[in-house]
């Protein structure tokens, strides 16, 4: 009984096999055979059709509704944090009462890498590592924001022992915080880079050219049979189904092809840059911080220096990201090499024994002015690029919903049509 149930599959294979050869014997067989393999064909291409077009059009919008603002999160989460460190450095370096501005420079800091991390965390998955980064940071922040007011208190008090609850919280912030929004930037750009992968669909465009291809090719294939079994040069309906599958072929085609170029446009021009200038912005406030943070320390050639001639070396404005806010860049160079000159100024003062006036010049107008023309022109450059990602995205996206309508129903009607032409033929043997 088992092998007997074993074999039925076997056998009801063979007997539509026998089945398909016994209709390919007769003329109104191979026309039944033709319906059946266009109307395959086109049920499927159109099935294809719609999803590709949705996951393109999920894809895209995933990109502009989330990995995008994930990735503009966390580069506020890490500049925001950087330039609260650096901006509780230089209030310290101002002795006693912290002057008003930088003190709200600070607390707006603070609450933009607080805000941030809200926002971020409805972006991140439940349970993922990049979650637990962002509890991690806001949890971190809140301690952090705790040491800076206790060195803030202490030093209004005259008290030495400010400077090490500064140095504590500068650690805090640049070995623990700033790490950890590093990773999370990195999540972000990697959430970035599936986002392109996901919106450009290659797989299902793939299967729908080879869908689309097999049905060009039944359809012409089974007109030209037609005309060589019947004498009839043309069968209108399937004429009309080949039209409506060349307007789906070109439908598609045209919007993939845009969209495809959007894509590139807003990662070329958009997202790369975006990146690497948002490095660049935390590579200039770590320099401001740790020139601060070197005075107020009073190390001299320390660590912290150290850490500005790191940051220094990876201040590069030439890389290819960036050729598109070209002129931009050109402007940044010169204001961060009037910075450094700057810097080195305030080095020869300390290292030749006049802290005072190291001090001074360190939190004088010239450098705040300095620093601040570095800091605005990358910002301005990332509005820049931040439009141009918007613009370019919200191009690709358009037109995929309606054709993830559309696709199925020109497939349908193509299928329809295939039906009403051999539906004739098959007429003509009754």
């Amino acid at each position: 009984m088992t092998t007997a149930l074993a074999q039925r599959p076997a056998v009801g294979s063979r007997g539509v096999l026998r089945r398909v050869g016994q209709l390919r014997r007769t003329s109104p067989g191979r026309l039944q055979l033709l319906l059946a393999v266009l109307l395959t064909l086109g049920a499927l291409t159109g099935l294809v059709a719609g999803i590709t077009a949705q996951s393109a059009a999920g894809g895209t919008a995933d990109l502009r509704d989330r990995a995008q603002p994930l990735l503009a999160e966390a580069e506020t989460i890490y500049s925001s944090l950087a330039e609260a460190d650096t901006i509780a450095a230089q209030a310290f370096l101002a002795g006693g009462l912290e002057p008003k501005e930088l003190t709200d420079r600070y607390e707006a800091r603070l609450r933009d890498a607080t805000t941030a991390l809200t926002s971020a965390s409805r972006r991140t998955p439940e349970g993922s590592e990049a979650g637990e980064q962002v509890r991690a940071l806001a949890a971190g922040t809140t301690r952090y924001a705790a040491l800076v007011a206790t060195a803030r208190a202490t030093n209004r008090q005259g008290l030495p022992v400010g400077a090490s609850y500064l140095s504590a919280a500068s650690e805090l912030n640049q070995q623990t915080l700033q790490p950890q929004a590093q990773a999370l930037f990195q999540f972000a750009a990697d959430q970035v880079d599936a986002g392109y992968e996901e919106a450009r669909s290659s797989w299902w465009l793939i299967l729908l050219l080879v869908l689309v291809v097999g049905l060009t090719v039944a359809l012409i294939g089974t007109q030209l049979y037609l005309s060589r079994t019947t004498r009839r040069t043309f069968n209108v309906p399937l004429v009309a189904a080949t039209g409506l599958l060349a307007l789906l072929v070109a439908a598609t085609g045209v919007l993939f092809t845009l969209q495809r170029g959007n894509l590139a446009d807003a990662g070329e021009n958009g997202s790369a840059p975006i990146t690497a200038l948002a490095e660049r912005r935390i590579l200039a406030l770590r320099e401001r911080a740790s020139e601060a943070l070197t005075l107020a320390a009073r190390a001299g050639s320390g660590a912290h220096e150290i850490d500005f001639s790191d940051a220094r070396s990876k201040m590069t404005f030439d890389e290819p990201e960036l050729e598109s806010v070209w002129p931009l860049m050109t402007e940044a160079f010169d204001q961060h090499r009037a910075y450094v000159a700057l810097h080195q100024r305030v080095r020869d003062m300390d290292d030749g024994g006049d802290y005072d006036g190291a001090v001074r010049l360190a939190v004088s107008p010239e450098a705040n002015d300095t620093f601040t023309a570095l800091t605005d022109t990358l910002e301005e450059a990332l509005d820049d690029r931040r439009a141009v990602f918007d613009a370019r995205i919200e191009a690709a996206g358009k037109g995929l919903g309606a054709l993830t309508v559309l696709a199925p129903l020109l497939a349908i009607a193509v299928c329809v049509l295939a039906a009403l032409g051999l539906r004739a033929r098959l007429e003509e043997y009754r």
